[in-house]
């Protein structure tokens, strides 16, 4: 990868994980927000939720409360969520909150949840758009083409009613349509700046965003060429105007940071043809610095996690940890910031893996088709030079940070 933008960490040089996880439910699209109570609220679909009985095989009969968000076994597509209650990531409680909401996805095939942010007693849950369900081409992922972010819909009372958005796949809040070109904003996330945006440099919300300008792209939920920046401030009205969003325009001759109203003139943050995807980004308090998760899927089976590291969110952006099959198919990676370890040596990485075959072996131990939580220690750049660890537990494969390397 003798292309690759990015250069190496020069404080974090891996991860490794201690061994210690735990899996909850049988669905995935898990992107928790720490409320002001204390709880984690996340949204969840694609699967089943049963009282008690969290670790045997995936059913796919979808036996209990069961949520899709595509038209599948009688039922209509819909996005589900969930309140996540406790402090220890070994020992929590998912408390799910019915009703699932049926999303029409037309005329696309699929509507899925991406960005979902409480604050202020807020509850904000956006939406996104796929089609092409299967296909050949770009390594036979699924959902072939990436379509637009329709808009948030919103709970003032944590979940038990919603407000639906004025904006629809047909007329979504940014206009995108990939009939006339890649989508930019696709499946955009909340920066995760801690308990009720606590963290925010100036009280906004920050959200990143996969896509891609290549009409050759492969530009679909898990395969992108850049990743984007916007910010925009948290009254309700303000999150539903497109016109209240800063997009990321780059950066000045002294290296100061751009923004701009017009989204024409948006610049990626990131950007490397035919290797980014998915992307979550998290502060991380005690070191001061903001973790990026992105994860590319090579081809079905076969994913591909980078983290990297920035004090910034402008960046620069630095390189600490690439796991090749990393799951081996894990994806929607995140850093829930809630279980961030105090003295900031220890943190647990959310995640969901191997869809495809959601029975196989999982490399490291415990990835599953799930609301996944594995512990995982940060590896700094002090004292003598050790070898990294990788994520299976100390076997030969590394976890490196250089982009040629591993």
């Amino acid at each position: 990868m003798s292309d690759c933008p990015f250069e190496s960490s020069q404080t974090l040089r891996g991860l490794r994980f201690t061994g210690r996880y735990r899996n909850y439910t049988h669905a995935d699209t898990w992107y928790p927000s720490w409320a002001a109570d204390g709880n984690l609220y996340s949204p969840w679909t694609d699967g089943y939720l049963l009282d008690g009985a969290e670790t045997q095989p995936f059913d796919d009969t979808h036996p209990g409360y069961a949520c899709n968000s595509l038209d599948w076994q009688g039922r209509k597509a819909a996005t589900a969520q969930a309140r996540i209650v406790g402090d220890d990531p070994l020992a929590l409680r998912i408390v799910n909150l019915a009703p699932r909401i049926e999303a029409d996805p037309a005329p696309y095939g699929g509507r899925y949840p991406c960005g979902s942010l409480v604050v202020g007693g807020e509850w904000y849950y956006g939406t996104y758009c796929l089609n092409e369900f299967s296909g050949e081409r770009c390594g036979g992922v699924g959902w072939l083409t990436l379509g637009p972010f329709v808009g948030f819909r919103r709970s003032s009372d944590f979940g038990a009613t919603w407000r639906e958005t004025a904006h629809t796949p047909a007329q979504p809040l940014f206009g995108e349509d990939p009939a006339r070109a890649p989508v930019r904003i696709g499946a955009p996330h909340f920066v995760d700046f801690g308990q009720d945006l606590h963290h925010s440099p100036d009280g906004k919300a920050y959200l990143v965003a996969q896509g891609s300008t290549r009409q050759e792209a492969c530009n679909n939920w898990i395969q992108a060429d850049h990743v984007y920046l916007l910010r925009v401030s948290t009254e309700p009205a303000a999150l539903e105007d497109p016109g209240a969003y800063e997009f990321f325009a780059g950066h000045d001759a002294a290296g100061r940071a751009l923004w701009t109203r017009r989204l024409a003139d948006m610049q990626p943050l990131l950007g490397w043809d035919d290797h980014l995807g998915c992307v979550t980004v998290t502060y991380h308090a005690a070191l001061g610095k903001y973790l990026l998760c992105v994860t590319r899927g090579e081809r079905a089976g076969h994913y591909t996690t980078l983290f990297l590291e920035a004090e910034t969110l402008t960046g620069p952006w630095r390189l600490f940890c690439r796991w090749n099959d990393f799951g081996p198919e894990a994806y929607f990676v995140n850093i829930p910031s809630k279980f961030i370890a105090a003295d900031g040596q220890t943190m647990w990485v959310c995640y969901s893996a191997n869809h495809s075959n959601k029975n196989e072996p999982s490399d490291p131990p415990g990835s599953r088709y799930a609301l996944s939580l594995h512990e995982a220690e940060l590896i700094r750049d002090e004292g003598p030079r050790r070898t990294p660890a990788n994520p299976s537990g100390g076997r030969s494969r590394p976890c490196c940070r250089a982009c040629g390397a591993g």
